[in-house]
């Protein structure tokens, strides 16, 4: 921010100097000049980095303040450049600093660093795929989120308790996924559930009777959904799944996201999630 602030000052002086300028003219202009661009600094989660050309990523980031934003990255090939590509990994957590523009499509990142640095999760095969495939799955779930703190200090909250976990996290992501519908608009009202009602999907609520559309769940899997929604990281273990079983219900909740999530596709970091746990 100090740049910005020498050259608008520098900026002001010239259209002070010009006299045949009005002075509410050189105001408007230096105000304008100056909101074109903003140095701003905060926290963010990687979602997705693609390379583009030789040297350069773009990188997709879920930022604490401005929620969702794409930036252009310039990787140096040389060791001294501070921008390096180990630093976009899916769901990390970094501190970066980046020239804002508002009416542009990709921002340019000035720095970046590691914000949380995580221990077990880049060394843990399991760890590393629950990661990957719910930083896509947050790569669509986010694509319109604007800023929404609470929705942030979730994932980070909740991607920092997986890399402290020693065990029991088996169904981490399926505790992550139906809690996370709580901050984006389709939480289902658990005040409504009876024993032996259905889960309207399409709704994203419980009912006495079966909708008459077929995005529905019977009463034994809606059972399942009730019990995994009250549940939190600390208590999931108390609900035992096999593979086949836990499939299953991630199948359940992604089909549930796409009905709520526009062009949501099937993601493809779930052949790998199959085959994890027993």
């Amino acid at each position: 921010m100090h740049n910005e602030l020498k050259a608008g000052a520098k900026v002001w002086v010239f259209f002070q100097s010009a006299k045949f300028f009005p002075n509410y003219f050189c105001i408007c202009l230096f105000f304008c000049i100056f909101a074109l661009v903003m140095l701003i600094k905060t926290k963010a989660i990687v979602l997705r980095h693609l390379k583009f050309g030789d040297s350069s990523l773009i990188v997709d980031l879920f930022t604490e303040h401005q929620g969702r934003l794409s930036f252009m990255v310039r990787i140096p090939k040389t060791q001294k450049g501070k921008l390096k590509k180990q630093l976009f990994q899916p769901m990390t957590v970094l501190e970066i600093a980046y020239d804002y523009r508002q009416r542009a499509s990709m921002q340019h990142l000035r720095d970046a660093r590691i914000a949380i640095p995580f221990v077990s999760i880049p060394i843990n095969p399991v760890k590393m795929s629950l990661s990957l495939f719910l930083a896509e799955f947050l790569y669509y779930c986010t694509r319109d989120e604007q800023q929404n703190e609470p929705l942030y200090q979730y994932i980070v909250n909740s991607i920092s308790w997986l890399d402290a976990a020693g065990q029991s996290y088996a169904n981490f992501h399926l505790v992550f996924m139906m809690r996370l519908s709580r901050f984006i608009g389709f939480y289902p009202n658990l005040d409504d559930y009876v024993e032996g009602c259905y889960f309207d999907l399409r709704n994203a609520s419980f009912d006495i009777t079966a909708p008459l559309h077929p995005d529905f769940l019977q009463p034994v899997e809606a059972a399942r959904i009730n019990t995994l929604i009250r549940m939190n990281y600390e208590t999931m273990r108390l609900f035992r799944m096999n593979r086949l079983e836990r499939n299953r219900i991630t199948e359940l909740i992604l089909f549930y996201y796409r009905l709520h999530v526009p062009n949501m596709p099937e993601l493809r970091s779930f052949d790998v999630l199959k085959e994890l746990f027993v």
